[in-house]
C-alpha cells in the first residue's frame, strides 16, 4: 500500500500542489498525511473518496481513509 501511495496517487497529487505521506495501513484503515494545498483544502472529502476508488480499481481493496492535516509551517497557531 504504501508503494502505491508514494508511486501512483502522490505524484498526481502533487501536480495540484498538494502532497500526501503513508502514514500506516491497519485492519483496511489507510492513515494518511496531507500537506501543502491539501493541508487547506475544503474538498478534502472528494480526495479521499477518489483514493478509495484508485485503490478499490487497482489493489481490489475496500478502504476507509483516516486524514491528517498538516499546516504549513508559516501559518500561525
Amino acid at each position: 500500500m504504501k508503494d502505491y501511495i508514494c508511486n501512483k496517487i502522490g505524484p498526481r497529487i502533487r501536480g495540484d500542489g498538494g502532497w500526501v505521506e503513508f502514514v500506516s495501513y491497519e485492519d483496511g484503515q489507510l492513515t494518511l498525511r496531507f500537506r501543502g494545498e491539501c493541508s487547506k483544502c475544503v474538498i478534502l472529502d472528494r480526495c479521499m473518496d477518489w483514493i478509495c476508488q484508485e485503490v478499490k480499481r487497482d489493489l481490489g481493496e475496500e478502504i476507509r481513509i483516516r486524514p491528517l492535516r498538516v499546516k504549513p509551517f508559516f501559518w500561525d497557531n
